[in-house]
């Protein structure tokens, strides 16, 4: 998909620019990520701070796979303050998890939009940061958390899971676009 969205190229531009490219990128990854600038997030504060801490969590399982593919640690590999802070890390992230799956399938609203897809990849991506965490803690073996890993990596391609990827080109796109007409960042105009 990266491929074919490159081989696309960006459009050609008709329009004079009216404001910044790189002010619209930097705005499009801090100010229009804030609670304030969305509504689905400054009228659902607590799930919007547990996806944060999920996703916290999500790129912190994510960065300890080739640490521990490459230079297996685990229990006993890291000192004992690093461990504990990424264990207590991942046990909220774990929860915050447990609790959106819950939120999705408890709320009408939500599970009616819902899709298997949803409910697959909120499933894996929990299960790696638990089977992590657990790994951190010396309770299971290797083995279950490359299981863990494998079956998150299988799915991503299929998956939602696979804006891990995309955020980053999409949160770019965004603020080239926004950023040249001059919309983002916000400014205040004086009213005429």
């Amino acid at each position: 998909m990266l491929v074919k969205l490159t081989r696309l190229g960006l459009p050609k531009e008709l329009s004079e620019p009216a404001g910044e490219v790189k002010s619209g990128i930097i705005y499009s990854f801090t100010g229009a990520m804030s609670p304030k600038a969305k509504e689905s997030a400054y009228l659902h504060m607590p799930t919007y701070l547990a996806g944060i801490i999920y996703h916290i969590g999500t790129f912190t399982s994510l960065a300890l796979f080739p640490l521990v593919l490459i230079l297996n640690i685990g229990e006993n590999t890291l000192p004992d303050l690093i461990r504990d802070f990424l264990s207590i890390g991942l046990a909220l992230s774990s929860v915050s998890g447990a609790g959106i799956f819950i939120k999705r399938i408890v709320t009408p609203n939500l599970r009616f939009f819902s899709s298997a897809d949803d409910f697959i990849s909120n499933f894996l991506t929990t299960l790696i940061q638990i089977t992590t965490l657990l790994l951190l803690q010396g309770v299971i073996a290797p083995v279950i958390y490359y299981l863990s890993a494998s079956l998150l990596f299988l799915w991503m391609p299929f998956g939602k899971t696979k804006h891990l990827i995309y955020f980053f080109f999409a949160r770019i796109n965004l603020g080239y676009f926004y950023g040249r007409r001059g919309t983002w960042p916000l400014v205040k105009r004086d009213k005429i």
